[in-house]
């Protein structure tokens, strides 16, 4: 397949790293020039959880020319409608975009190009540009793996599927990947996981397992995902296990709330306790973040089924007062939200 990357951030650049170092030669496509240009002069380095230089194709998004069987979207949803619309030219007849971004966004994508075109992913890793040309794996290689699936039902469905097992073939030369069948399942035990953390992470400044270690973050992260699985109840929705087969709804939202709060949540980001939220490096560079695609989703949703989240949409208030240069990073924004739950 003729494949693209668009999008080569820290993400796109592991997963083109490793796909060029596997035989094969996806275009990784970025808007940084300063990246491309490294990426073009020295490779992709990849360091942390994996160690390697690496050639590859690297373009800007002007320099596109190619009809692309496969394009892997990891572009910030912010531009998700721009970038589906630049998108068009290239898909090739029968071509397919495989979004491994955050959040739920095959059904904005899918209102520019199509459902038959656009088919869901989500990558159980997590990296953080280290310079231009240069990306480092933030989760342990192990611990990789990809699920990919169809969001949809019907007739757009009965054409996607046959298509999976070449894009899993594909996806493998760099880790495990599964075929889901409940893949908005899937998509929601991701997004709780993110939404607990990605959040937190970026009203701290924490990593991932910086935020399960502390009292507070640990607290806080129980009462987020117990809305993430009231949300999905509301809408009918069934979570797929999260890491070792846990049930989210058994775990975070029963009886065993406590026990989850104080041993799974800090076991459950062992292997990707190093990620830091990709929202700090949007804060530091003076951008807006994609909350509203994480927390605030979760926020539109239970306003569309009638479930309440007020935690989450402090989250989501809190970090849009840190882009407005509001507020600060640090632990006293979980003592705020706890307050503030409380009452």
């Amino acid at each position: 397949m003729e494949t693209a990357v668009y999008g080569a951030g820290a993400m796109g650049t592991v997963l083109g790293a490793f796909l060029s170092g596997a035989g094969l030669r996806p275009d990784l496509i970025s808007r940084n020039r300063d990246h491309v240009e490294a990426l073009r002069k020295n490779g992709a380095r990849i360091t942390g959880g994996a160690a390697l230089t690496v050639p590859v194709s690297a373009l800007l998004p002007e320099e596109m020319e190619k009809r692309y069987d496969l394009i892997i979207l990891l572009t910030k949803q912010l531009d998700n409608r721009a970038s589906a619309e630049r998108l068009i030219p290239f898909l090739a007849p029968g071509g397919t975009v495989l979004t491994l971004q955050n959040g739920i966004p095959e059904p904005g994508l899918a209102g520019v190009l199509g459902e038959d075109r656009v088919m869901g992913g989500i990558a159980v890793w997590g990296a953080g540009l280290a310079g231009p040309g240069a990306a480092e794996l933030t989760s342990a290689r192990e611990s990789m793996r990809f699920g990919i699936g169809v969001p949809w039902k019907g007739p757009a469905a009965e054409v996607l599927k046959p298509r999976l097992p070449e894009i899993k073939a594909l996806l493998e030369r760099v880790c495990p990947v599964t075929i889901e069948e409940n893949f908005m399942g899937l998509r929601w035990s991701k997004l709780l996981v993110n939404a607990a953390f990605s959040g937190l992470s970026a009203l701290t400044g924490w990593t991932f397992g910086r935020v399960a270690g502390d009292r507070r973050g640990r607290e806080l992260a129980l009462r987020i995902i117990g809305e993430c699985v009231a949300v999905c109840r509301a809408a009918g929705e069934t979570i797929a296990p999260v890491r070792g087969g846990l049930r989210a709804e058994a775990f975070f939202s029963g009886p065993l709330a406590r026990f989850a709060a104080g041993f799974v949540l800090p076991l459950a980001v062992r292997k990707h306790a190093r990620i830091r939220s990709g929202m700090i490096a949007d804060l530091d560079r003076g951008r807006r973040t994609e909350v509203d695609a994480i927390n605030g989703v979760v926020c539109d949703w239970g306003l569309k089924y009638g479930a309440a989240a007020p935690v989450n949409r402090r989250v989501v208030e809190l970090v849009h007062a840190l882009e407005r240069g509001e507020r600060s990073r640090g632990p006293e924004n979980l003592d705020l939200l706890r307050r503030e739950v409380r009452r």
